[in-house]
């Protein structure tokens, strides 16, 4: 009878000690995991929700050759936003582009002109799209 109380007593006290550790290591690991990739939610951005509208609207063509992560007829937007650095300067540069289009920075097919979309539009998707940058 003493041996099942001892090993009963051993065995939750095993068993106690390991679920502690479990969770702590579970616990160090997310944060570890945590401080490596923070949390990137833009969803909040009232740039990022303004440009997203924008490029999304019907009658809008951008989606036809862009998407965030894969390179279609023109570059993706991710790609565009890691090659230019998020400055007022290139957020007015690129905003001419989508209003005159334009060719060569990303191979031959031209870009064609957005001319129904204004200024304040174009800056807009910019911003939106420089804030994809990874």
């Amino acid at each position: 009878m003493k041996k099942i109380i001892l090993l009963m007593a051993v065995s939750v006290s095993i068993i106690s000690c390991g679920g502690k550790d479990d969770k702590k290591a579970g616990t160090e690991t997310k944060t570890e995991s945590e401080k490596k990739e923070p949390a990137n939610d833009l969803s909040d951005n009232p740039d990022y929700q303004k440009g997203l509208a924008l490029i999304s609207r019907p009658g809008n063509l951008c989606l036809t050759c862009h998407k965030i992560d894969e390179k279609l007829t023109g570059p993706a937007y991710r790609d565009v936003a890691n090659k230019y650095e998020n400055t007022e300067a290139n957020v007015k540069m690129l905003a001419a582009k989508v209003i005159k289009g334009g060719t060569g920075v990303w191979g031959e097919i031209a870009m064609p002109a957005n001319t129904s979309v204004t200024e304040e539009e174009a800056e807009a998707i910019v911003k939106y799209i420089l804030l994809l940058k990874k």
